[in-house]
């Protein structure tokens, strides 16, 4: 029969949080007691379901032992037969919900999401791409009721983005578009080829969780703030006021320029919004290298210097190279239907994740498998 990790590492987490929550100080910190609050939900809802998937195995255990007790009463070996396909079902549902809880979410899960584009190698065609993903991005957002929210951005000769930037809110974001960070390639026939030949052409994406002020604190003395007057194509009076600004954060380098809005003031506060949201990241992913090497395999880093897919359009072909996935659909994909995509990749995490916790490999469990001793 199937077994879930222990526990009594949750249940005394619980116990440690009811405690807290006994205290009557506990409310004088606001934020510290919502995080609290709802991590102890979490906890006990666990703890629920864990007990509700006990008392089901031994309801299955009753039954099975009945239908098979040759001195048993033939209409209660009847009753528990009819019963069997629902317990098992019931069974499998809060085997897959335990385990999931189980398995902690990323802190920056349920964050909105900053995404930066740029044309890498390939000149035009890389920044006619970039443009293409920042729509296939949008097309996405825009079917799960998601905003979109342009932060950034620098046109191409030819209307690409040489890099754009937005801001994306809604439920669960970073979950969702957390995996697409990384090195995009994609082989076509550009527009301006004569002579048919097969190009390929890169573009990074990056995948930001949104950072609040109270994440990390920034010195404004370590930064150096510019305001001129936005270049390139714009409306009416973007190019003729000193509305874009630049900031540039001295300690790490990091430069973010914004010239989007008509106002400087906007476009000041979007600035600092991404440079809070890179400098969050920076310093998370310091303290995920202290783990990384142990828990690297095909999902990888995200890194940009990683080369995560390839959209392949003689072939109608895309191929995420982290988890070995291939599909034949890319005008569709190239329309925003990418969720098979992002769930393959969540997949992926789960059982690495999985085996981590539980040193075993992870088997999707169905109703009425593996249910005998």
């Amino acid at each position: 029969m199937d077994s879930l990790p222990d526990i009594i590492p949750f249940q005394r987490r619980l116990d440690e949080l009811d405690a807290q929550m006994a205290d009557p100080g506990f409310y004088a910190n606001a934020r510290k007691a919502a995080d609290v609050s709802r991590e102890q939900q979490k906890l006990a809802q666990l703890v629920a379901d864990h007990r509700a998937y006990e008392k089901l195995g031994q309801e299955l255990d009753e039954a099975q032992a009945l239908i098979k007790d040759p001195a048993g009463d033939p209409d209660m070996k009847e009753l528990a037969a009819a019963e069997l396909p629902d317990l098992e079902a019931r069974r499998a549902g809060l085997y897959a919900t335990v385990l999931g809880a189980m398995i902690p979410p990323e802190p920056s899960d349920s964050r909105n999401t900053v995404m930066e584009i740029r044309a890498g190698t390939g000149g035009e065609e890389a920044a006619l791409f970039a443009a293409e993903l920042t729509r296939m991005y949008q097309r996405y957002a825009d079917n799960l009721g998601w905003k979109i929210e342009p932060m950034g951005s620098s046109l191409s000769e030819r209307g690409g983005f040489r890099e754009v930037s937005f801001l994306i809110t809604g439920q669960d974001v970073y979950r969702q578009m957390k995996f697409e960070s990384g090195v995009h390639r994609v082989q076509r026939v550009p527009l301006t080829e004569a002579n048919g030949r097969i190009h390929t052409s890169t573009v990074t994406v990056a995948v930001l969780p949104e950072a609040e002020e109270v994440d990390l604190h920034i010195d404004p003395q370590d930064l150096e703030i510019s305001v001129m007057r936005a270049s390139g194509p714009g409306g009416q009076g973007v190019n003729t006021t000193d509305s874009a600004v630049r900031i540039i954060h001295k300690p790490t380098g990091m430069m973010v320029y914004c010239a989007d809005g008509r106002s400087q003031q906007k476009n000041k506060a979007s600035a600092l919004s991404v440079l809070r949201s890179r400098l969050l990241q920076l310093k998370e992913e310091k303290e995920r290298a202290k783990y990384a090497d142990e828990r690297r395999s095909q999902i990888g880093t995200g890194g940009r210097s990683e080369r995560i897919r390839t959209y392949n359009f003689p072939q109608n072909r895309l191929t995420d190279h982290r988890i070995g996935l291939t599909l034949y659909n890319l005008p569709q994909v190239m329309e925003g239907a990418i969720s098979g995509i992002i769930e393959a990749l969540q997949r992926a995490d789960f059982e690495e994740k999985f085996a981590a916790l539980t040193g075993q490999v992870y088997i999707p469990r169905r109703a009425g498998a593996g249910d005998e001793d």
